[in-house]
Formats: C-alpha cells, sequence, structure tokens
C-alpha cells in the first residue's frame, strides 16, 4: 500500500551567494519528486548560534510525497549537495540548508534524523514561514499549535518578511 504524505515541511535557508535563487531553486528541485502543496514567502533572517556569518533568507514549503522520512532525508542532502552545500563548520554560512521540520504527526528520533526537527521549537526562522502556511498546524509531541509555539518565542531574533515572490515555476 502507498502513503502519500501531505502534512511534510520544509525549512529552506541560504546565506551565500544569489540567496534568494538558490532557495528558489530548491523548491523546483523538490518539484521533481514530490508534489508542492503551499509555499511561504522569503523571510530575511539573522543568523543564530554563529552569529559571525551573512543574514539568511529562509523559507518553508509544504509538499506531498511518497518518499519515506529517511529516503526524503538523502534526497534532501543531495539536493544541498547540487546547490554546492560545504559542511566546513557546524551551523557555519551555506549555500543551501534543507531540514525537515513536521512529517505529519511522525516523531522519529534515532541517529540519522530528529523529527520534528530538534530545535524548531525556538526558532522564529523555522516557525514563522511554516505558521504563514499552515500557524493551526498541532506540533508533533507538544499538542500545541504552531501559533501557540511561535507566541512563546522570546522578540529578539529578526525575521523580516520581503515584499518578493518566492518562486518562478509553476505550482
Amino acid at each position: 500500500m502507498l502513503i502519500i504524505m501531505d502534512k511534510v515541511f520544509i525549512s529552506i535557508g541560504s546565506n551565500l551567494g544569489d540567496k534568494e535563487a538558490y532557495c528558489r531553486k530548491a523548491a523546483e528541485e523538490m518539484a521533481s519528486f514530490s508534489d508542492i502543496v503551499k509555499l511561504s514567502s522569503l523571510y530575511e533572517t539573522e543568523p543564530v548560534e554563529n552569529q559571525d556569518q551573512p543574514n539568511f533568507i529562509n523559507a518553508a514549503i509544504q509538499i506531498s510525497t511518497e518518499l519515506s522520512p529517511h529516503e526524503l532525508l538523502k534526497v534532501l542532502n543531495g539536493i544541498e549537495n547540487k546547490l554546492g552545500r560545504v559542511r566546513q563548520e557546524k551551523r557555519g554560512p551555506r549555500t543551501m540548508d534543507l531540514d525537515i521540520i513536521f512529517y505529519g504527526n511522525l516523531i522519529v528520533e534515532d541517529d540519522d534524523l530528529i523529527i520534528p526537527h530538534p530545535r524548531a521549537h525556538i526558532r522564529k526562522f523555522v516557525l514563522v514561514p511554516v505558521c504563514e502556511i499552515d500557524p493551526e498546524l498541532i506540533y508533533p509531541g507538544l499538542g500545541v499549535t504552531l501559533i501557540e509555539v511561535l507566541q512563546q518565542i522570546a522578540d529578539s531574533e529578526k525575521v523580516v518578511k520581503l515584499n518578493k515572490s518566492f518562486t518562478t515555476f509553476q505550482q
């Protein structure tokens, strides 16, 4: 039996090169193996933790996919590599960062993958774009809506919505 998961949310981020183009290209790549359900706006965000690097462009995308969470992770890592990601320092600058934030109500925790993303509940740059798509989504494991989780995050993190279209491909 084939299961298609339609509440899969991916966080997209870039802070090197043509950041907006990298985000668009990542969405185009995802459309090659999944159905794009919704795209958030693009946001300019400040780096967290390792702050000595350029600001990011972040977004979120909701997809419908037949891939398992681990298969999806492999494909996303392949897209990152295709778009020139080099893993030199943890949380350092990168052309592309793709993270599985939610995969339906699934909770996964193993050596390769943690879903929901382990820091999503404390990161505005992740939650603001996902909330734009589905603010009433129940956060797996917490039992509250994303908007409620977002309201509990301190306002010090800069997340600015850009007045630009996310994508140039046909949805």
